[in-house]
């Protein structure tokens, strides 16, 4: 029997066999062409004079025009960088809320006992479901009545008291999957319960601590809808915001510094995945395999 495993295991692959993987590979090959398309698209029309963005809709370049980069820079109120280090702010203080909110909660859910405990993670999962745009008017009336409209307060406070029901579930989870008898030898040593969160669950919780920092950081970054209504000076724009500033409605709109300066803020968000990608699959794979 295991001789005719060993055979089928080394059966060399017939015509069929190589026509089917040559298909299945054109296909994915085809398809990721597809998705990347308007990425390549972006960078090519930020390589190119306004006028003949929407004349050239392929990906060919006839003439180099590297202008759209500086001119894009200082075409606003304020250089570029001043909105990188605006929307770096808020990012830090989303990616500190979360961390600390978050994990707390977490621990509260995974390891606390107290009355109600399933009803209120129910209520706090059902949270996910409720979309922005229900709650946005009665937290702009909260912040407008605390005089924090135009300043980053409502863009970071929220995240300090661990609102991303999401990344409380994700902890959980991670949670969950750690032993209790590491908890209770630390509890025999006399530890407490910030102790034990603190010297005992944080460093094994590194993986989901990275995911969520990850994911909070690009949802941030690339977050809209938010600044647009908190925000009112120019000088407070986000990233996002400020790109929606080079398109005018009545007049000509610079859409190859637009698309330069896209392309410029898409690259704070490649670098933390793609150092954070080994960090990002460990966390999820682990959180969803315990």
């Amino acid at each position: 029997m295991t001789e005719t495993i060993a055979g089928e295991i080394d059966a060399p692959r017939t015509p069929a066999d190589h026509a089917r993987s040559l298909v299945k590979h054109a296909v994915l090959i085809a398809v990721s062409l597809l998705m990347i398309y308007p990425l390549l698209w972006m960078i090519v029309s930020s390589l190119r004079p306004t006028e003949v963005i929407f004349r050239a809709p392929g990906l060919w370049i006839n003439e180099l025009y590297l202008a759209n980069y500086s001119e894009g820079w200082f075409a606003l109120s304020q250089a570029f960088d001043w909105y990188l280090v605006n929307s770096l702010i808020v990012v830090s203080g989303a990616i500190i809320g979360n961390l600390i909110s978050c994990s707390l909660a977490a621990y509260a859910f995974a390891r606390l006992k107290f009355r109600l405990r399933g009803l209120w993670f129910a209520i706090m999962l059902m949270t996910i479901m409720i979309p922005i745009h229900v709650i946005v008017v009665p937290q702009y009336i909260l912040f407008n009545a605390f005089d924090m409209v135009n300043t980053f307060l409502p863009l970071v406070l929220p995240k300090f008291v661990a609102t991303d029901a999401f990344f409380v579930f994700l902890m959980v989870q991670f949670i969950r999957g750690i032993p209790r008898e590491l908890d209770e030898a630390a509890t025999i040593d006399g530890a407490g319960h910030l102790r034990i969160f603190g010297q005992v669950l944080i460093p094994l919780m590194i993986p989901a601590l990275a995911t969520t920092a990850i994911f909070t950081f690009i949802w941030t970054w690339s977050d809209f809808f938010t600044p647009l209504i908190y925000l009112t000076s120019p000088d407070m724009y986000t990233v996002p915001v400020a790109l929606r500033s080079f398109l005018d409605a009545t007049s000509g709109s610079n859409w190859g510094a637009m698309f330069a300066m896209s392309i410029v803020s898409l690259v704070p968000m490649f670098l933390a995945f793609l150092f954070g990608q080994k960090f990002l699959v460990k966390g999820i794979a682990t959180t969803g395999g315990k």
